[in-house]
């Protein structure tokens, strides 16, 4: 206790005097930076990704007023504790997955920790079995057990999902099965068809039932060759989102068996998902699934077009070492890896936006080891109007604001 009061003390002086530490330099060039990102988004005369960031407050409620005709009645009263809107968009979920029924939640941490929560509880074991970059071991703070008494158990390494061998040969026993479809922290990757049946299978062999995290599981279409209801009826229970692909305010669904949805929903109340009214999310997620579902396997196609034409940029530009990863998008969504510390190449993309209104990387950028840097790639609606050329030339002005390359 002393010592936090020290530390608070001395940071206090630190600002009163003027005085100002490394980290919280650095703290604030990170900060600085961010915002000019976006403010180079909101002004960018073209970029690959613009989403829900790359907006301002008025344009995406103008964009929402204009979309929402004919995709849901807007004279009906606006919902009540989860009714009307958002039952309707509960049960256009459950028909596009091919499931008994949905659930909507605020968040995807909430939905997933309930589904988690209630297969412990018919199986009898609160383990849960998960790749070690999954998103609940990464981003949320040990969620699963600080909160719901879950037990995470990591199955399967490297930046691919878990194998069939590696499920079957886990050495801890576990009740559910967790495959993150697409793994986003391994670079927006998905297993073949093959390999995701056979996991499954696996599972299956040890009396284990199966859950997809499947946030973005609306662009897996396209890789797999597979219609969602197949691709989701493989797991018995499915999570997907409603803004990291479909544009919306954000908001999540859970889909699976109408018993575990019901049971879910007394969760979801209990965690307080039970929120007054949600007709702006929910009309978000219903335009989403109208305008944005049917367009995502274009983007998948042209991101492999992009993809291609960042690596012959990189290799033209003379770059030393750069790499897409994957080579070939398996999604709409992908990786660059650059021979930078994160703060130069993402002061390099920041200027470019600046300078030329062409923002070619609008995503953060993170380290992935010494001298390296990443950032993630969207192709989205915005980017079905680059030629692999303008991409190519886009490159070629980036390199050319890197250090040691004008």
């Amino acid at each position: 206790m002393i010592r936090g009061m020290t530390d608070t003390a001395e940071q206090r002086t630190g600002q009163d005097t003027g005085h100002v530490t490394g980290q919280d330099t650095e703290q604030a060039a990170r900060e600085r930076l961010r915002e000019r990102r976006t403010a180079a988004q909101l002004r960018a005369r073209r970029t690959l990704s613009r989403g829900g960031s790359g907006r301002t407050i008025r344009e995406r409620l103008a964009e929402l007023t204009e979309a929402a005709d004919g995709v849901y009645d807007l004279d009906e009263p606006a919902d009540v504790y989860g009714n009307r809107i958002v039952a309707a968009l509960e049960e256009r979920v459950a028909a596009l997955l091919g499931t008994e029924a949905a659930a909507f939640f605020p968040t995807g941490t909430m939905a997933q920790q309930v589904a988690m929560r209630c297969w412990a509880a018919r199986t009898g074991d609160p383990a849960v079995a998960l790749h070690p970059l999954a998103h609940p071991e990464v981003h949320e703070r040990q969620a699963f057990s600080q909160v719901s008494g879950l037990r995470p158990v990591q199955v399967g390494e490297g930046r691919r999902l878990p194998t069939a061998a590696e499920i079957r040969d886990l050495e801890e026993p576990f009740g559910t099965l967790m495959l993150e479809l697409p793994l986003r922290d391994a670079g927006f990757v998905l297993p073949t068809w093959e390999e995701l049946t056979e996991a499954v299978e696996a599972a299956r062999e040890r009396d284990a039932v199966v859950h997809i995290d499947g946030a973005r599981l609306w662009e897996c279409t396209e890789h797999f060759g597979r219609p969602l209801p197949e691709i989701a009826g493989l797991a018995d229970s499915v999570y997907v989102s409603f803004y990291k692909s479909l544009g919306g305010f954000g908001g999540a669904a859970l889909a699976g068996p109408r018993t575990l949805v019901e049971e879910a929903k007394t969760w979801r109340h209990r965690y307080g998902g039970m929120i007054f009214q949600q007709f702006p999310t929910a009309l978000s997620a219903l335009v989403g699934l109208d305008r944005e579902l049917p367009r995502l396997p274009a983007y998948v196609r042209h991101a492999r077009v992009v993809a291609a034409a960042l690596r012959e940029g990189f290799a033209a530009a003379g770059l030393p070492w750069a790499r897409v990863h994957p080579e070939q998008p398996h999604t709409h969504q992908f990786q660059v890896w650059l021979p930078y510390e994160p703060e130069v190449a993402a002061e390099a993309a920041v200027r470019q936006g600046e300078e030329t209104s062409v923002l070619l990387f609008a995503n953060a950028w993170d380290a992935g080891g010494p001298g390296l840097a990443f950032t993630e790639v969207s192709v989205q609606a915005e980017a079905l109007e680059w030629t692999a050329d303008d991409v190519r030339a886009a490159v070629r002005d980036f390199v050319g604001r890197l250090p040691g390359r004008a």
